[in-house]
């Protein structure tokens, strides 16, 4: 028995080399990938932890890649009075974030043929048409050259030559396209949610939700409520927009993907939009690029980005568009007492953390 098994091995073994499945190629690329993604996941889950912990965060942050979630925690309360916890469904104020949605209206309506963004305001709106105020056009509204600080009063200086923020400028804008469009701010807004597939966003004035993050000032432990949220965000204090919608989380990074991916304008639109036309010093982030309603990092790594601050509610949203890369930073909670700088030192520091990792990728990948 034993000689006919040894006799009949060579050929088992013949037949089993003619019916093997090939080994297929190893894809090196895929192997770099999974291993780049891997790494990115293990540095982000170490270090924005640490700022969750050492600034007893209260908010969600999230960072995705195209589709690919590498980070998100949530932590804290939305509603601290009935200790209700922040989740994935928490809808935060997302404050001057906001600007670039109404900058995108604006630049909609220039693709329909409504308006040119070279157009002087005036040609739009009568208040406009005094001697102060004829010359500052479209353009200057959107990335804040227009000198316009408050509406009524003087300009800061003469327009075009110079930056000063201005919300009225983006509540200018806001009234600009309820003229050429024929509807309210407010449907323009949730056109364009839809159309970006965003479906838990709205504006202060509308908002009928109930995953609503309140906003508060102070701390943890001793805190107060920010009253009239979020109808007051479309007071003449703030204005919805200039700053006054609410987002997610998982919103704002289909946003992102929908704007830079080139599903909301026309390539030439979206390089017009991206195209940085002024400069700024920024009194938490520093010195950076200004396009139509976004920041830029002057420098690697090549980013879009704006931070959002009304009572209570600090945020940022980044967008990295070599790697497709979302970074998310939404907060219900300030201590105004301890100045914007320390508000801020959780965002700041986020940013930092991913702007570090993207050159270290992008270094990766061109082998430097």
């Amino acid at each position: 028995m034993i000689k006919n098994l040894m006799f009949l091995l060579p050929f088992c073994f013949l037949l089993s080399c003619k019916t093997e499945t090939p080994i297929p190629p190893v894809d090196k690329k895929a192997i770099v990938d999974s291993t780049i993604t891997a790494f990115q996941k293990t540095l982000l889950e170490q270090q924005i932890d640490s700022v969750f912990k050492k600034y007893h965060f209260n908010g969600s942050i999230a960072v995705f890649k195209d589709s690919l979630p590498l980070y998100r925690k949530e932590n804290g309360y939305s509603d601290f009075k009935r200790k209700t916890k922040i989740d994935s469904n928490t809808i935060f104020v997302i404050g001057s974030v906001s600007k670039q949605f109404t900058a995108v209206m604006i630049l909609l309506q220039m693709e329909q043929g409504k308006l040119n963004v070279t157009d002087k305001v005036s040609k739009y709106l009568k208040e406009f048409q005094i001697k102060e105020y004829e010359n500052i056009t479209i353009h200057q509204l959107l990335n804040h050259t227009s000198g316009l600080n408050m509406m009524g009063g003087k300009l800061m200086f003469k327009s075009g030559t110079d930056f000063y923020y201005s919300n009225d400028g983006f509540n200018t804008l806001g009234k600009i396209v309820e003229t050429v469009s024929g509807k309210s701010y407010d449907d323009n807004a949730l056109e364009l949610f839809k159309k970006a597939g965003m479906t838990q966003t709205s504006t202060g004035d509308i908002f009928k939700g109930s995953n609503f993050a309140s906003a508060y000032l102070g701390n943890a432990n001793k805190f107060e409520e920010v009253p009239n949220m979020p109808k007051r965000l479309g007071g003449k204090e703030i204005g919805t927009p200039a700053g006054g919608i609410l987002s997610t989380i998982q919103d704002l990074h289909t946003w992102n993907n929908a704007l830079y991916g080139g599903k909301i304008l026309k390539p030439e639109t979206l390089k017009l939009f991206m195209a940085k036309s002024a400069e700024r010093r920024h009194a938490i982030f520093g010195k950076m690029g200004y396009a139509y309603g976004i920041m830029l990092n002057i420098g690697k790594p090549n980013s879009y980005f704006h931070s959002g601050y009304v009572k209570g509610s600090p945020s940022l949203n980044i967008y990295y568009p070599e790697t497709k890369t979302s970074v998310i930073i939404l907060s219900n909670i300030a201590d105004e007492e301890k100045g914007k700088g320390l508000v801020f030192k959780p965002h700041i520091e986020v940013k930092k953390i991913t702007d570090h990792l993207e050159n270290t990728l992008n270094q990766l990948r061109s082998g430097n």
